[in-house]
């Protein structure tokens, strides 16, 4: 009963990392527009995503354009469009395996062992995945702090920590949540199977060998 729940509780956290994850790689708020010192144009913010740059007017018209050129990305947004798919890819697979390992799944008939190997496998998937994910989130975070307390670069150019990163770094918790939870199931029913197999052999005593004694000496006597 505990187990079912464990499951389920992992799953949903999971797909709740996956889809943020989804969520992440395809929202443009990544870089917002600061407004700090001279910059007090207020009714006009900047988004900057991994796809594509918004231009977004007194939260009434908002104008939206997909970069030309994966050249024409900064180095870490560039390296964070792979990472971001790969940490997506990863998502999904490992959710995927996980409710092919649920034990309420009879996908597939094999036994509650190989299933416990494919929990196992969907608790790594989950962990790896949530890794991949905070890689580019924390890279993109560091290098916006970097430049907005950089004197030498320009306030226009100067941006803050977007939406999706902070989305990023929730969906990277649930994912590393749910493959801790899938591991940790796995490692309970472990030691559940390891203590059953080690269970200790009741051997007679000696008062049952006496007993045994008795009774075939009486045995004897009855034939004589």
């Amino acid at each position: 009963m505990v187990g079912g729940v464990l499951q389920i509780a992992g799953l949903l956290v999971g797909g709740i990392g996956m889809i943020g994850t989804f969520a992440v790689t395809g929202m443009p708020q990544w870089r917002v527009s600061a407004f700090i010192e001279n910059n007090i144009i207020v009714f006009e913010t900047i988004w900057e995503g991994l796809w594509m740059h918004c231009i977004r007017q007194a939260n009434i018209r908002m104008q939206c354009k997909v970069y030309d050129s994966v050249l024409a990305l900064s180095p870490d947004l560039q390296a964070s469009r792979g990472l971001m798919c790969a940490g997506s890819v990863l998502s999904f697979l490992s959710f995927v395996v996980a409710i092919i390992g649920m034990k309420c799944t009879r996908c597939v008939k094999s036994s509650w062992q190989a299933k416990g190997y494919i929990i196992l496998t969907a608790g790594l998937l989950f962990i790896l995945s949530g890794a991949v994910e905070l890689i580019p989130v924390c890279w993109v975070a560091n290098s916006i702090i970097s430049d907005f307390y950089n004197p030498m670069i320009n306030v226009a150019q100067k941006r803050e920590l977007g939406e999706a990163l902070y989305l990023g770094w929730a969906a990277a918790f649930c994912l590393i949540a749910a493959g801790a939870i899938f591991c940790g199931f796995y490692h309970c029913c472990e030691k559940t199977r390891s203590y059953g197999y080690s269970a200790p052999t009741h051997y007679p005593t000696h008062s049952q060998h006496s007993l045994s004694k008795t009774e075939s000496s009486y045995s004897k006597s009855q034939y004589v």
